[in-house]
């Protein structure tokens, strides 16, 4: 479960709004946002420096998405560029490519390390339901407690069985007095 997530879109679009939202209710946790116009001439120079910026800065994230809302071909080009491919493919840190629609496909896709199908797709897919968590977490120590409480009753059956298997030591120290007494009474009548 990684505790930051570096994302890289638009501050102002819905994409950021939708990831925050995803995640704040599924399973809160760090965003941090590299602002980047993700359309026009700007946006490849603004991605480029968003993954530059997260694979050099002192407390990294522990993935990246680089999401954008769907468009046109010409929209998405950015993301289809061999500089930005190379760049992913450079990346230290692993990225979820969350371009366009489910039917849009970039070369991004290719050269990441998941393609999700949307941007509320990736976040779905980098965190899980902490109510989930907790359920199975709940379960497991249910679990783990019937198993303690089988492997306490055995051992305590083995140990019952091995101490019926210890001798009576004060009937054997009787028996070993009565035996001395009757070689006592057999030598005084002996004498």
């Amino acid at each position: 479960i990684p505790k930051n997530i570096g994302v890289i879109t638009s501050e102002t679009g819905a994409v950021f709004k939708d990831i925050i939202h995803r995640i704040s209710e599924r399973y809160p946790l760090t965003l941090t946002l590299y602002s980047a116009n993700v359309q026009g001439a700007r946006s490849l120079a603004d991605l480029l420096n968003g993954l530059k910026y997260f694979n050099k800065c002192m407390n990294p994230p522990d993935l990246i998405i680089i999401a954008r809302g769907g468009g046109s071909l010409e929209d998405l080009m950015p993301f289809n560029e061999e500089i930005m491919v190379k760049e992913i493919f450079n990346s230290h840190i692993p990225i979820i490519s969350a371009i366009g629609h489910e039917t849009d496909v970039t070369l991004c896709d290719f050269v990441s390390d998941l393609r999700a199908p949307t941007p509320t797709a990736a976040a779905e897919f980098v965190v899980p339901i902490k109510k989930e968590l907790f359920l199975k977490s709940f379960e497991l120590i249910q679990r783990l407690n019937k198993a303690t409480s089988r492997l306490m009753e055995k051992n305590h059956l083995n140990t019952q069985n091995l101490f019926k298997q210890i001798p009576d030591l004060k009937a054997l120290v009787d028996q070993k007095f009565q035996s001395l007494d009757f070689v006592e009474v057999k030598l005084i009548n002996f004498l």
